[in-house]
């Protein structure tokens, strides 16, 4: 069975602007951008190191050409499922979302 016949969730492909605010004993705050994504995880290049079954705590923005509302930023709570080395030297991380909130516009 492949990869993608166990995807139980529609994956969208889309760039959005994301940061990681900590992976495992990481502590620094790392931006990068997604690839694809679902209610249940998504995939995305980082110029770090990932070990499967990390912790990963993050924030996706969605922007106002999505929301059409404004900024919307989701705080997201997970786990790293899948690391691969990529032809541009950074890492692509596939992460399952186990948690995630809607985080207060500033005001």
């Amino acid at each position: 069975m492949s990869i993608a016949d166990r995807r139980e969730a529609r994956r969208f492909n889309m760039t959005l602007p994301m940061r990681i605010l900590s992976l495992d004993s990481n502590s620094h705050e790392l931006k990068a951008f997604t690839r694809d994504v679902s209610y249940r995880g998504l995939y995305f290049l980082a110029e770090t190191e990932a070990k499967v079954g990390a912790a990963i705590e993050f924030v996706i923005t969605l922007p106002e050409q999505v929301t059409r509302s404004g900024d919307v930023n989701i705080r997201c709570h997970g786990q790293v499922v899948r690391t691969e080395p990529t032809e541009n030297g950074k890492t692509g991380i596939a992460a399952k979302i186990d948690r995630y909130e809607f985080l207060h516009a500033a005001a």
